[in-house]
């Protein structure tokens, strides 16, 4: 009788740990690095280089498919805007030209955008088996004598799971997505070209 009632409160408690695993909020911190050749066109002249995001809400989906506010995962600008912006930096410095924060009247300009990214659960079609999908979007703008150049580029990955990926294997995910989209955008010659104009 009493090894009935340790099992059955045992295999409660059980259910509830893995409800409350598969329904809490996750916290990422994400560190994209670009890792692609970048067009080397600049001889050492100043660019503005700025990351901002673009998006509506740090929130970029949730892990049970559903409007489950318990489930978000949420993926804070104050941690990595910096982070993009390091990257953005290090890209025109690659390039050729000599990076800064500061803005000054006539002086070419790189704004990278976070225009959006979102993870969401999608039906795999096989049994026992779900499916995330991530999509990131990046927008880059280039200004220079009054010419403007804007690029989008959109990273998207769709990765099959039977068990809830945990923060680790999501953060990883979101940021190799962040990654590629880098290495499309500052891979795109027209970028340079304008801004070595």
């Amino acid at each position: 009788m009493l090894r009935r009632h340790f099992l059955r409160i045992s295999g409660v408690l059980l259910a509830s740990a893995w409800l409350a695993g598969c329904a809490s909020p996750q916290y990422l911190q994400l560190s994209p690095e670009r890792s692609a050749e970048v067009p080397q066109v600049g001889s050492g002249q100043q660019v503005t280089v700025i990351a901002q995001d673009g998006r509506e809400s740090d929130i970029i989906g949730n892990r049970a498919g559903g409007g489950m506010s318990t489930a978000h995962i949420t993926v804070s600008s104050h941690e990595l805007i910096p982070r993009l912006q390091e990257e953005a930096e290090r890209a025109v410095r690659d390039m050729g030209f000599n990076p800064t924060s500061e803005q000054a009247e006539g002086r070419p300009s790189l704004t990278l955008e976070l225009a959006s990214l979102n993870y969401a659960r999608g039906d795999s079609g096989q049994p026992l088996v779900d499916e995330a999908r991530l999509e990131g979007v990046f927008r880059a703008i280039a200004q220079n004598k009054g010419t403007t150049y804007t690029g989008t580029y959109t990273s998207r990955r769709t990765q099959g799971y039977a068990l809830k990926p945990g923060a680790d294997s999501n953060a990883r995910m979101l940021s190799d997505l962040l990654s590629d989209g880098m290495n499309r955008a500052f891979s795109d010659p027209e970028l340079g070209r304008l801004l070595a104009r």
